[in-house]
């Protein structure tokens, strides 16, 4: 497996297990918003994944690592916005943004030791 797989087994499959909750989360989001914020939300999150495989299968990770860590960003913002509007519970949003904090803090980590194994080669 790629170089740091045990980083990324550990991003991955907190990724995954995050979408696994979002997913009947936004299932219960009213009619309206579960086709436009919902779909956006499911839609980055599944994004997350496919970024952190993409990273672990490609030397110059750090661009797609970035594209990553905005996406957790766009995702908090959004959660943000369904507590606003009521959509999202206080404890679910926070659920989600702990995870996601969690999730950013792994990513972050990948990046910087991305930027070590760059600048030994």
């Amino acid at each position: 497996m790629p170089d740091g797989s045990k980083h990324t087994g550990v991003a991955l499959e907190k990724a995954y297990q995050f979408t696994l909750w979002l997913i009947p989360t936004v299932e219960k989001f009213p009619r309206a918003q579960k086709f436009l914020l919902g779909d956006r939300i499911e839609s980055l999150a599944l994004d997350v994944i496919e970024g952190i495989v993409d990273a672990t299968y490609t030397r110059n990770r750090k661009p797609i690592l970035r594209k990553v860590n905005l996406r957790l960003e766009k995702l908090r913002l959004l959660f943000r916005l369904c507590v606003d509007l009521k959509m999202v519970d206080a404890r679910r949003y926070e659920y989600a943004v702990r995870n996601l904090d969690e999730l950013g803090r792994l990513i972050g980590g990948w990046m910087k030791r991305s930027d070590g194994e760059e600048n030994a080669r």
